[in-house]
Order: structure tokens, then sequence, then C-alpha cells
């Protein structure tokens, strides 16, 4: 696991210096080679969960699916992040599920296997946080915006409320985060966690933020805004 995320770094490394974008090579620098950040790995402050991947596309329409959008927002959150000088990880950089790097848990069942090879990570490596991000999807098609959910316990609640603001302000919208109650993650990690439903994939307003490369880090700034807040407050 330790060389997986050698490699996760390596990667989002090359992913950088090979770009044709202008403002991913140079305003979105990496650490420099060879500092201990780039190959100990040994603490961050936030640990960016990208939801499904692989053979889980997650929830879709039509041929848009959610690993992609999550995958999409998460690099652009990654990015902003390490601009801004705030120590980040990304627990998968490329479409594959993390439960085919899972040998340890005795189980049949792909997700479960998922699930706890997501929380391994946050055991493997000390954080501050976890932000989870996902999609969401409803009969309704009228149903939209961003919805924040938090573990039972204040400092997640404080980091749902930061985000949700700030989501809410960037989607001009006006909700409140919950509890999530039956989700693993938010019931196993230590760390403050928030799942972070981005939009409505179902919904044709949202679909097309969420699809949309600039709507995409507007969506990614969000986020980043509620995480810096979240810090400001608790330090």
């Amino acid at each position: 696991m330790f060389w997986k995320l050698v490699l996760v770094f390596i990667a989002l490394s090359f992913a950088v210096i090979n770009s044709n974008s202008p403002s991913s090579a140079s305003a979105w620098p990496l650490l420099p080679v060879g500092t201990d950040q780039d190959w100990a790995l040994p603490s961050t402050v936030v640990i960016i969960d990208v939801g499904h991947g692989g053979i889980d596309g997650g929830a879709s329409s039509a041929d848009i699916l959610e690993k992609d959008i999550n995958l999409a927002v998460a690099r652009k959150l990654y990015f902003t992040l390490r601009r801004q000088n705030i120590p980040t990880v990304l627990n998968r950089t490329g479409d594959y599920a993390l439960s085919e790097d899972n040998r340890w848990h005795i189980s049949r069942s792909r997700h479960r296997k998922d699930l706890s090879q997501r929380r391994q990570l946050t055991e493997e490596i000390e954080s501050e946080l976890l932000v989870s991000l996902h999609v969401n999807w409803s009969k309704k098609s009228s149903q939209h915006g961003p919805l924040v959910l938090h573990q039972n316990n204040g400092e997640s609640s404080l980091l749902a409320f930061c985000i949700q603001d700030a989501l809410n302000r960037q989607q001009n919208t006006a909700f409140l985060p919950r509890e999530g109650k039956p989700f693993y993650l938010l019931n196993r990690v230590q760390q403050p966690a928030v799942i972070v439903e981005m939009g409505f994939i179902s919904s044709e307003r949202d679909r097309k933020m969420l699809t949309d490369p600039h709507r995409q880090q507007e969506v990614a700034a969000a986020i980043a805004s509620g995480i810096r807040q979240y810090k400001w407050i608790v330090h």
C-alpha cells in the first residue's frame, strides 16, 4: 500500500508536467522533488476520497458516469489545495476500483472490499480530515443542488457546514448539511470526515455544471474554500 501511494504522487507529477494546459503546469506545481512529503508520506492534511471507479461507475445519466465526474473534480480540488499549500492526497488517480488493491479483507463482496480499502488509507496516513466526493441521483429530475453529509460529532458537522455554505454560494442554493448515519466511511473513519454530494446527475442543470471543466473548477474551488474556512476556525 505504501508504494502504491508513492506511485500516486509520481503519476500526478507526470500528469502536471505533461499537461497541454499552461495553467496546470505553471500555476499548480507539486512539492519539489526530494522533499520528505514526496516519498515518506507520513502525514497530510486532506485525504480526498474519489468515489467509485473501475467496474463501479456509480450513478449515471446516459453515458455520463459519476466515477468520471468524481475523478475530474477530485483532481482539480487536489491541485487547488496544493496550490494553497494545503498537503493533500488522492486515493485514486485513474479509472480503477480500489477493491482491486484489497488483498487483506476476506470477503466476496467487491463493495465491502472497496469501502474497507478506502478506510484503510485513513489509518495508514495520518491526516486531519477526509472529504469523499460523490454525485447524487433522484427519480425526480427537478431535484438539484449540493448536499454534504457528516459524522455524529462537532468537528465533522463544522466541516460539513463550511463546505455546504461555500457550495450553496457557488450554486445559488440554500441547503443544509445532514448527518449521514448509514454511511460506512462516516461511521468507521476516525478523522473528521464528510461526504460531498456535489449535485444531481439526474438534474439537467446540475449535469451541465458537473460535466463542464470550468464549472468543475468552480465546484472544486468552493470545496477548497470550505476546507480553508474550517481550518481557520479550528486552528
